[in-house]
């Protein structure tokens, strides 16, 4: 079911941030589904960018290569699925190695510029529920909605490790939470448009919820905001 909200035809962006799999992508799907608003997943744009300097053997450190690549990339978005130079990746970037990739990438400020215009031009024609690490902050300053989903990283750990078991990919728990923890400090410290909370974005720690509970909170929150 869908909820009926009266926002004057006004277009609606609502932001959700937070650090690695504090369950964001999650969150904003069950969210965009039953608002029937447009997902945007900015985490998986990023990884696309680290999964393309690896099939040209370029290192994620190598920046000026890295942004080399930026004028002959096409990244797509399409009903949860995720293209990059039109062939399917939806999987293909969910590993360990792309999610350090894509931290590292995300840093040079010609890769956040291109994939930051793309976001916001998203924005600007639809409905959405966008998540990643500085929506609030950078991508969508005015975002009708913004929330800071926190987790404790043992508990993010965790979800990582049974989400890449359910994806059939390969992993160790004791190394998906020290990658979390290396990311964690990557994010926040970066220079350009790091990961921080939003003053007027509400924050909710997920590490005792479930799926479900989250959705509901977050929900009410968005539909209290919106109908106001």
């Amino acid at each position: 079911m869908t909820e009926k909200i009266e926002t004057n035809n006004r277009i609606i962006s609502i932001a959700i941030d937070g650090p690695s799999a504090a369950g964001k992508s999650t969150l904003a799907k069950k969210i965009a589904k039953y608002l029937n608003y447009t997902y945007i997943d900015t985490g998986a744009m990023y990884r696309c960018v680290a999964l393309n300097a690896k099939q040209n053997n370029i290192d994620f450190q190598d920046q000026e290569n890295v942004i080399k690549l930026l004028d002959n990339i096409d990244i797509r978005l399409d009903n949860g699925k995720v293209f990059l130079n039109n062939v399917e990746v939806t999987n293909t970037i969910r590993t360990n190695e792309l999610s350090m990739g894509a931290s590292l990438v995300s840093q040079y400020h010609d890769v956040r510029l291109k994939m930051v215009s793309l976001q916001q031009k998203m924005a600007q024609t639809q409905n959405v529920v966008m998540d990643g690490r500085d929506i609030g902050t950078y991508v969508l300053p005015k975002a009708d909605v913004k929330i800071f989903l926190i987790a404790n990283v043992h508990q993010r750990a965790d979800r990582r490790y049974k989400e890449n078991l359910e994806r059939n990919i390969e992993s160790d728990k004791e190394n998906i939470l020290q990658d979390l923890i290396k990311r964690d400090y990557q994010d926040v410290h970066r220079d350009f448009a790091p990961l921080k909370k939003a003053d007027d974005a509400i924050e909710v720690d997920t590490s005792n919820l479930s799926i479900e509970e989250t959705f509901k909170t977050v929900l009410n929150i968005i539909l209290n905001k919106i109908s106001k």
